[in-house]
């Protein structure tokens, strides 16, 4: 299977991907018939093309593979698997439980208004898009982005789902690198 960042292209479009993932994250913040209809919703988006999807408790990861693959019961038949690469994982692990993710999201808001407050506003923007892109699709805090997190964002996220500017895309390695330090520095200019 293709994990997350991977290069070997799936049936499944990444748009498709990260929506069934912002599902997946949205089933687990909601209960009752809320939870459902985002399940429901992850489910019919998936089904466009094929697929499904489980969520894999021993390792917190969202599986979507090929509906071909399963059964009349709903389980893995292996032998029905040609090609393990058509199936995708992306990992739903964040910095804690998922009642987490409102500080996480607001702590990344904080840092964008910084870096707007002290670089302006066209790296305003983009640190809002990363601070986006940190909170609904890893719920983890900007500074705790790896490098891999970091070049999806630059190659995948920004350029689709941030409606850059012409300047935006300029100036895209230095917004990057003015968030990070705004990240990785407390207010009074001391390393966090």
């Amino acid at each position: 299977m293709i994990r997350h960042g991977g290069t070997r292209m799936t049936d499944l479009p990444e748009e498709a991907i990260e929506e069934a993932e912002r599902l997946t994250r949205l089933a687990r913040r909601a209960s009752g018939e809320e939870a459902r209809a985002y399940r429901r919703n992850r489910e019919e988006t998936l089904a466009e093309y094929g697929y499904t999807a489980r969520v894999r408790e021993a390792d917190d990861t969202l599986v979507c593979h090929p509906e071909e693959w399963l059964d009349e019961e709903g389980l893995v038949r292996t032998e029905r698997i040609e090609d393990l690469e058509r199936g995708v994982e992306r990992s739903l692990s964040g910095p804690g439980e998922p009642e987490d993710w409102e500080a996480v999201a607001s702590h990344n808001a904080e840092i964008a208004e910084r870096v707007e407050d002290e670089h302006g506003e066209t790296h305003g923007a983009t640190a809002r898009a990363l601070a986006e892109f940190a909170s609904n699709h890893y719920a983890k805090p900007i500074e705790s982005l790896t490098e891999a997190e970091l070049a999806e964002f630059r190659e995948e996220y920004f350029p689709r789902n941030a409606w850059p500017s012409d300047d935006q895309r300029e100036r895209l390695s230095l917004s990057i690198e003015y968030t990070i330090e705004a990240a990785t520095t407390d207010r009074d200019g001391t390393n966090a």
